[in-house]
């Protein structure tokens, strides 16, 4: 780590130690991994900090760490998505909401809502039953009168038109939290065949 990295680090980051350390412990069950879940975070979060620092670095360390315990929770094949323990993380506060941290959601979200009217109606509605109402795809397709392999497509169809709207790539790393959400799995596998829109 550079010098000024190193004083940001322990400046912004290291002083939540403790409360990282007491939410790794409510979230996960292996107590013996705790300290290199705090070490992943901890070198995940410098490097994605070189060049550019996060707003939030709280919020940011939090994430990371959810992030890292999902990752490791995929890889053990455990279903649930939750630790044996705290059955509800989101209800945790990891971040002030701050009158300029409101202001930006407002702007962002209001950003998003000017992008997704201007999807056609046929990708909006669907788009807006996958992403937002996290209604099944055989449960839109059947609504709708649409194969799923079309519904896939029109999901796929609205993540591009909405990255190309709000101007950014979907592998951006300036992406936003809102966008990613709306473009998450559409990019997963962009070579499987669709049906035309």
């Amino acid at each position: 780590m550079n010098g000024r990295l190193d004083s940001w680090f322990k400046r912004e980051v290291l002083v939540h130690e403790t409360v990282l350390m007491r939410f790794l412990a409510r979230a996960w069950p292996n107590r013996d991994e705790l300290a290199d879940l705090r070490q992943e975070a901890y070198a995940r979060i410098c490097e994605a900090s070189r060049d550019t620092r996060p707003q939030s670095p709280k919020a940011f360390l939090f994430s990371i760490a959810k992030h890292i315990m999902a990752d490791r929770r995929r890889r053990e094949r455990i279903v649930s998505i939750q630790a044996a323990g705290d059955t509800d993380l989101s209800n945790d506060v990891v971040d002030e909401k701050t009158p300029d941290r409101q202001v930006g959601g407002h702007q962002e979200l209001a950003r998003l809502a000017r992008a997704f009217d201007r999807l056609p109606a046929k990708c909006r509605k669907v788009v807006w039953m996958r992403r937002v109402l996290e209604i099944p795809q055989r449960e839109v397709a059947r609504r709708l009168g649409l194969s799923e392999r079309t519904v896939e497509g029109q999901v796929q169809r609205g993540s591009q038109l909405l990255a190309q709207y709000l101007g950014q790539a979907p592998w951006s790393a300036t992406y936003t939290s809102t966008e990613r959400f709306l473009a998450k799995e559409s990019f997963a596998d962009d070579t499987q065949e669709q049906d035309s829109p």
